[in-house]
């Protein structure tokens, strides 16, 4: 077989970047080694370089769709493409859970790179499953910027390292419509409005995640949620509720589609898109009961990722201008520190945004204790739902 030269790798390296069967990482790799082995430099190697980075690589990002996947497309993704050549590929998924099962079936995480997580728990069951990336924080600077209290949660489950950076916070309280129940009226109730026979055929609830209903359940039984004594009496609630609701939402579109045409008038909802539909005019209220349900959201990165590229955009998401400007527009206060950084009132105005950044004055699922009771009390959910 007779021996390639340099030039005749070089052209066949060409060739199939342009055929786009090799991506940009692999190809700066490959030429790299080319380059070296030939001793080239100057233009033949510059102007595959040129090419290589303008073939760009493509980061595949799942996230929660409607006015959240809208703020990140216009002012994180359409920037980041325009700035560095590579593309941003969103989808939407119908939660974590779908994308988890896709990707064990799978065997692997092609075409699954960032996710928009929601949770501790979450992100503990991404990285306890070998999912999860070790970032270099060194190519993240601007998550120099992000609460500490924000980040804790997430380094008590890999202290050594992070495979994701937090993002937004926000909380599911009880949205109510304002033309049928007053203020001092809902939150009187707290979260036993969603027990109200009153209003029976005009209450909804999320029923894509077994732990919100509980959650709720143990707050109508009176209980801690985080220190759950009594399963039986949240189960017992979520049945009383489940015998009034209209519906079980699956989306926060689908959310603000049922209260904004009135179909229900009072769910737990989650506060971004409560402001959001304020936002359009829609006369909806919102409130958190007491030991509310609040939660913080992270940019997760799956083992097999383009790291520099998702590195890079993790940065340029954390940038303050970026940031802010997405946490207006999808309605959730972002993950960067008050203190550290000056919040428009866009931001400071919003449901959840705690001034100090500590984060105190809300409660959060103990993904240690949660996760330990899933495999058998997710089971509850999924017969109480189907009428059991």
């Amino acid at each position: 077989m007779k021996k390639m030269d340099s030039t005749t790798r070089l052209e066949r390296l060409r060739e199939a970047v342009g055929n786009g069967d090799v991506d940009r990482r692999s190809f700066l790799s490959l030429l790299g080694a080319a380059g070296v082995t030939a001793g080239l430099s100057g233009g033949i190697m510059a102007g595959l370089a040129r090419q290589a980075h303008a073939a760009g690589t493509d980061l595949y990002f799942e996230g929660w769709g409607g006015v959240v996947s809208e703020a990140l497309r216009k002012y994180a993704f359409d920037p980041y493409e325009k700035a560095t050549g590579n593309k941003v590929v969103d989808s939407t998924f119908g939660g974590e859970k779908e994308v988890l099962t896709k990707i064990k079936a799978a065997g692997n995480t092609s075409g699954h790179n960032i996710l928009h997580s929601s949770g501790v728990d979450w992100y503990k069951r991404w990285t306890d499953n070998g999912y999860g990336v070790k970032l270099d924080m060194a190519k993240i600077p601007n998550f120099a910027n992000v609460m500490d209290s924000i980040v804790e949660p997430f380094r008590k489950i890999t202290p050594d390292y992070l495979s994701a950076v937090p993002y937004d916070y926000g909380t599911t309280g009880i949205a109510y419509n304002t033309k049928h129940i007053s203020k001092e009226d809902a939150e009187a109730q707290g979260a036993n409005i969603l027990l109200n026979p009153k209003y029976k055929g005009k209450i909804g609830g999320w029923g894509g995640d077994w732990a919100n209903r509980a959650w709720f359940g143990a707050l109508q039984s009176g209980q801690d949620p985080n220190n759950i004594q009594d399963w039986d009496a949240v189960w017992a609630k979520v049945r009383e509720m489940r015998a009034l609701v209209l519906k079980y939402w699956g989306s926060g579109a689908e959310l603000m589609d049922l209260l904004a045409k009135e179909e229900i008038w009072v769910t737990e909802a989650w506060s971004g898109r409560v402001a959001a539909l304020q936002a359009q005019g829609h006369p909806i209220g919102y409130f958190d009961p007491k030991n509310g349900l609040a939660w913080m959201e992270s940019m997760f990165v799956l083992k097999g990722s383009p790291m520099d590229e998702a590195e890079e955009l993790l940065n340029f998401m954390l940038a303050p201008e970026t940031a802010l400007a997405v946490a207006a527009g999808q309605k959730y206060p972002s993950s960067l520190d008050p203190t550290k950084v000056k919040m428009p009132d866009s931001v400071t105005s919003l449901p959840a945004f705690d001034p100090t950044g500590k984060l105190d004055a809300l409660t959060f699922r103990d993904p240690v204790k949660w996760n330990a009771v899933e495999k058998e009390e997710s089971k509850m959910w999924n017969r109480v739902k189907k009428g059991a």
